[in-house]
């Protein structure tokens, strides 16, 4: 599958930023991004992007930012440094990857939560 063959350092990166509490209508505009994306399995967001990193990037940001939002998760408490970021995004990156090979047809934001949790030891 495409999708799993691509390395997403820029979607990863999300896990290096800090997610800090957001006043309720930051949140409501996040939720509002992230709904019309979260539809997408492992296997349709591939189908749909043929290709376009970018496209996938950004979907997953959302779906990432609104897992780390739900879970009052602020990155800064897990990794400070940049070595620590980057671990962080190779094992997200690794979650991800495995979670979408084990079942294509999952939705793409449980196995993006799933990865959130793995790789945060949660």
């Amino acid at each position: 599958m495409r999708f799993l063959r691509l390395r997403m350092p820029v979607c990863a990166a999300i896990l290096a930023a800090p997610c800090v509490a957001m006043a309720d209508d930051a949140a409501d505009q996040m939720v509002q991004d992230a709904l019309p994306v979260m539809h997408y399995t492992c296997a349709s967001i591939a189908e749909e992007a043929d290709g376009d990193e970018a496209f996938v990037v950004t979907v997953v940001e959302k779906m990432t930012a609104l897992s780390l939002y739900n879970r009052q998760i602020n990155i800064e408490d897990h990794a400070t440094t940049d070595e620590e970021k980057a671990q962080l995004r190779e094992a997200f990156i690794g979650a991800l990857s495995e979670g979408c090979a084990a079942d294509k047809d999952a939705l793409l934001g449980g196995v993006v939560d799933n990865a959130v949790k793995s790789t945060l030891g949660l």
